[in-house]
């Protein structure tokens, strides 16, 4: 089985002047993420935007990271939608690009029932040899994937490798690995989260923070693992701050806010978002320079 790693960058989708995707900057991006300690990739996410992303322009991004970055890190891309036939449609030609696997969040909108979920998951994941990640984020879909329906979706489909656990329940969390041991992965959606899921046996976290602090987020697991516990406890108490501020207004806004502050511009945001209000901008910065992330 690949290691998947265990710390995994939601990625941000750069813009250009215009508003087009800058396939040049996702590449860049890319790179930075891995040098600085990600061993892994999603692109064409929730945090990349993709319910404004076309399908071209998708895989216009998961060819320029693969081509950047796809030799050092294993590279996800973000193909569920609330349209099943539309997902497995996406899945496939993701597959086609060279994805290394692929990320299906729970469908938003629709609020199909566990019945529904489990149909739909095991759709796409029987369309597909890739693995297969899932996303449940209840706080964007309306829609919760319990526990008892991931156990029956890895039962029927076992490319079912993961799953970003967003729901914010720490027992759901727990539930799942006590149902699904190892190989099966399981991966803190919220940064905040991380060590916590890491205590009650998760392996890591797809992360929007790292985009800034991987390399911490790197220590604070490898700390947990090897016993220093204290370690990793100081080290995320000192980015608690930063994983609230990246939410305090709708994802990604605050972090393409922060990328742009440290020095690296990745462009703004599509509408319906909008720009960071001037006085949050200035919150933010303030605390980016007490992190030491940017000069006073």
């Amino acid at each position: 089985m690949p290691d998947y790693g265990s710390v995994i960058t939601a990625m941000v989708t750069p813009f250009d002047a215009e508003g087009r995707v800058d396939t040049r900057g996702a590449a860049e991006l890319a790179r930075r993420l891995v040098e600085s300690g990600s061993d892994g990739i999603v692109v064409a996410g929730t945090t990349g935007e993709s319910p404004t992303l076309t399908e071209e322009e998708r895989l216009a991004l998961l060819r320029a990271v693969l081509e950047a970055v796809g030799d050092r890190a294993f590279v996800w891309m973000g193909t569920g939608t609330n349209d099943t036939a539309a997902s497995i449609r996406l899945t496939r030609e993701a597959e086609d690009a060279g994805a290394h696997g692929v990320m299906l969040v729970t469908p938003y909108y629709n609020k199909p029932p566990q019945a529904g979920l489990l149909e739909h998951f095991r759709a796409i994941a029987s369309a597909t040899r890739l693995p297969v990640m899932v996303y449940n984020v209840p706080g964007r879909t309306a829609c919760n994937l319990e526990p008892e329906t991931l156990v029956r979706l890895v039962e029927a489909a076992p490319n079912v490798v993961a799953v970003k656990e967003a729901s914010g329940n720490l027992d759901q969390v727990g539930e799942i690995r006590r149902r699904l041991p190892r190989p099966f992965r399981v991966y803190a959606g919220d940064d905040s989260f991380t060590l916590p899921v890491l205590a009650i046996g998760g392996d890591g976290v797809v992360s929007v923070a790292s985009h800034l602090v991987a390399g911490e987020l790197r220590r604070m697991v490898d700390a947990f693992r090897e016993g220093r516990v204290e370690e990793a406890s100081a080290i995320h108490l000192r980015l608690l701050p930063l994983f609230k501020a990246l939410f305090w207004t709708a994802n990604p806004i605050p972090v393409k806010t922060a990328l742009r502050l440290v020095g690296f511009d990745v462009g703004g945001v599509r509408p319906p978002l909008v720009a960071m209000p001037r006085e949050m901008e200035e919150r933010l910065r303030s605390l980016l320079a007490e992190l030491q992330l940017v000069r006073v």
